[in-house]
């Protein structure tokens, strides 16, 4: 007998059932009541950490996954961390011809960076296995996002594994609302508030801070940041008390990955630190001459070593490379010398140029030291915003801003695929910083797109993309409401923040070596954008406002020489841009300009060469007309009033016969308003026939004496605009 198989103990089964439930849960609740909560055991069993996070109905599925072994001679931690959000969480179905979730879209994207930013510093310096994160947004609530949720459930997810960290770690969202901060605050709230600040931190330590802000001053960023430490204290100790229930969380698994030669560091740093030391002390401003001096250094040294030693060229590497970093770092602390020979607060030479490009609506040329961007501003209309159809938003997006770091820029010739994610984060953070200024409603038609290309690189090209980017809006004539500067300051530590330099407008190398890596954008009344990365532990409070004080100054130094190549928006458009001009009409007119399928609004685009779009804003409708010809826009919006315009009893039209009956005639006296002609009103004499007088497709002067209250339709008259004849004698 075939069939379903038999279970003998049904209580077995029982069991299975009961513990398949089973999870270890902890929750805490926000100052303004909403309650955060992590559970671990239900899901992901075979992962070596998994949690899922719920606030609200967000839910958040973050895995954790290490390989138990490392592969040979690595350097580094190879960490991938992926964040996805499934359209089965919003209950929509994905877009595109496939139907399901594709590659990353700019958002994960940038999620991901959130995280990976947070989470990278706190594994042990020498833990180099191969390690992914995964972070899936399972369900989505639209009072609570995601973004600023992700990192702590990816963290808490190492927390409950056997995975070696430092941490735990977490990240809020602050914003300002009624002059109080408030904690992960809603869209609604949001709309409020002049501060989205992410903030992500340890128990003791702030490790990342990213935002956005509507020109708040130094003083104030500080405060948002303590006030998201405070809450994200809450959050660590949450995971901790998590993972103490967790058994394989107890005890973290041990590991060597790492191969050493004492014998070999000491020889080298002996031969080779007071050298680097010179170079550094040197201020070579040139990097290639730089690179080249320390390079010959390192080769010396090479040369005096055994054949077999030679042959180690890994461990030669990496202790050439801590050592060179060492007194590099010492020169900069012990004599204030940097390695261009800059002082700390020093900005690099700076030249700008506009309309560079003649065919470009906007264009300019930014150059700080050797890092250069070249920018141009395109404007379109309506039907060229970004559509955006994802899980936790849709709609269009009216301004774009694009960031490409070709290899040539470095000197490097490498592999080119898609955009990498720090091209996406680079773009974002360059974006955030210049939309605040950007000119809103009547006074910005356009959808606007600014691209940088990269072309040098040596330092903070991110800012100089906001510096070009403001120049080249400028020469677009685009009526931004103040110029935007960027610059990118760094931090030297002694180790116990005894002693410490504040470095402006770093280099690259400055970046690599540094403990702070702070990037800060404003105009000159307050800060719009900031990027932070902190990797040095107990950064105290005094010396993060003093970078910011120092970052201000040189902020400001920037915009002055941005002012002496263009201080105002152009006053005019460039001859080649199109023109865009709007009208206001009535919401319910909105169907007669389109038309029936579209009839109306294509006619009158194929008859004129203009350009007409329609947006429903605030109950209204706003057509905008675009053209670079004068008489095609004016025609055009001829025919949208003439559409759009509400007959008025009293006015004389010329209407045209559009079809004639036994008892009169229907005459078109505004485009898609037909009015009665009746026979009586044709001619003062007495008609017989309406074809002996008019004749179908005749344009003809009408009067409209009359609006039936009921039904609306349009009496009127030709014959009131003739003479009467005169009597005749008997």
């Amino acid at each position: 007998m075939h069939g379903a198989p038999q279970y003998k103990s049904h209580d077995t089964c029982t069991q299975i059932k009961i513990m398949s439930k089973i999870g270890i849960k902890k929750s805490y609740t926000l100052g303004d009541g909403r309650t955060i909560e992590i559970e671990t055991g239900k899901l992901a069993k075979q992962a070596h950490g998994s949690v899922v996070l719920t606030m609200g109905q967000t839910m958040l599925l973050a895995t954790v996954v290490s390989d138990k072994d490392a592969g040979d001679d690595m350097d580094f931690l190879p960490l991938t961390v992926d964040y996805k959000e499934k359209f089965a969480a919003a209950g929509k179905i994905p877009g595109g011809f496939l139907k399901r979730e594709a590659r990353p879209n700019d958002n994960e994207v940038l999620v991901c960076r959130l995280i990976d930013r947070a989470l990278r510093p706190l594994f042990p310096d020498d833990y180099h296995s191969n390690t992914q994160v995964q972070i899936q947004l399972i369900s989505f609530d639209p009072e609570a996002k995601p973004d600023a949720l992700a990192c702590f459930a990816a963290s808490a997810a190492i927390a409950v594994s056997d995975i070696p960290f430092n941490g735990p770690t977490s990240e809020v969202r602050v914003g300002k609302v009624d002059g109080n901060w408030v904690i992960n605050p809603t869209p609604t709230q949001m709309e409020n508030s002049k501060i989205d600040l992410i903030v992500a931190a340890t128990m003791d330590n702030i490790m990342m801070v990213e935002g956005e802000m509507l020109e708040i001053s130094e003083a104030e960023m500080l405060e948002g940041i303590k006030a998201a430490h405070v809450e994200i204290k809450k959050q660590c100790q949450m995971q901790l008390d998590l993972a103490a229930e967790v058994e394989k969380a107890k005890a973290k698994r041990e590991y060597d990955h790492e191969r050493s030669n004492e014998e070999l560091f000491n020889n080298l740093k002996a031969a080779c630190y007071d050298k680097c030391y010179a170079i550094a002390a040197e201020c070579i401003a040139d990097k290639a001459i730089r690179g080249q001096k320390f390079g010959a250094v390192k080769d010396e040294f090479v040369a005096t070593l055994s054949e077999e030693d030679q042959n180690d060229k890994f461990l030669i590497g990496q202790y050439f490379k801590k050592v060179q970093k060492d007194a590099v770092r010492r020169v900069m602390l012990d004599e204030g010398k940097r390695l261009d020979g800059r002082k700390m607060d020093e900005i690099r030479p700076i030249w700008s140029e506009v309309d560079y490009l003649p065919q470009a609506h906007g264009s300019a040329v930014f150059t700080r030291g050797e890092t250069q961007s070249l920018t141009t501003v395109t404007l379109g209309n309506e039907r060229d915003a970004k559509m955006v159809d994802e899980v936790t938003q849709d709609g269009s997006e009216k301004f774009m801003l694009h960031y490409n770091f070709p290899s040539f820029s470095t000197g490097e010739a490498r592999f080119k695929g898609g955009v990498s994610r720090r091209e996406v984060g680079h773009g974002n953070l360059a974006l955030r910083a210049i939309k605040p200024m950007l000119p809103e409603g009547e006074d910005n038609p356009y959808t606007i797109r600014i691209v940088s290309e990269i072309l040098e690189s040596n330092g903070s090209s991110s800012m100089a993309t906001v510096c070009a980017g403001t120049l080249a809006l400028m020469d677009a004539g685009i009526k931004i409401k103040k110029p935007v500067s960027g610059i990118a300051m760094g931090l030297i530590t002694d180790g116990g923040n005894d002693k410490y330099c504040v470095l402006s407008d770093i280099l690259g190398d400055e970046d690599h070596l540094g403990d702070m890596d702070f990037k800060v954008t404003g105009t000159v009344d307050g800060i719009t954008a900031c990027q932070m990365d902190i990797k040095v532990d107990g950064l105290p409070y005094e010396i993060l406002e003093n970078a910011l004080n120092q970052a201000k100054e040189g902020r400001l130094h920037i915009l002055s020489e941005m002012a002496k190549t263009i201080s105002a928006p152009n006053t005019e458009l460039k001859p080649h841009t199109p023109r865009i001009v709007q009208i206001t009409i009535p919401k319910e007119m909105i169907g007669a300009v389109i038309g029936p399928g579209g009839k109306i609004i294509q006619e009158i685009q194929a008859t004129t060469g203009a350009t007409v779009t329609i947006e429903e804003v605030d109950n209204t409708g706003v057509v905008s007309i675009m053209t670079n010809d004068g008489e095609a826009s004016d025609a055009a919006l001829a025919k949208i009033k003439a559409i759009t315009a509400v007959p008025e009893v009293g006015e004389v039209y010329k209407g045209k016969v559009k079809s004639i009956t036994n008892f009169g005639a229907f005459v078109e006296i505004i485009p898609g308003k037909d009015g009665l002609l009746h026979i009586s009103e044709i001619k003062h004499e007495r008609v017989e026939k309406v074809e002996d007088v008019l004749k179908e497709g005749e344009m003809i002067d009408v009067k409209l004496i009359a609006v039936d209250p009921k039904t609306g339709k349009l009496k009127l008259s030709r014959k009131v605009l003739l003479d009467k004849p005169e009597k005749q004698e008997a």
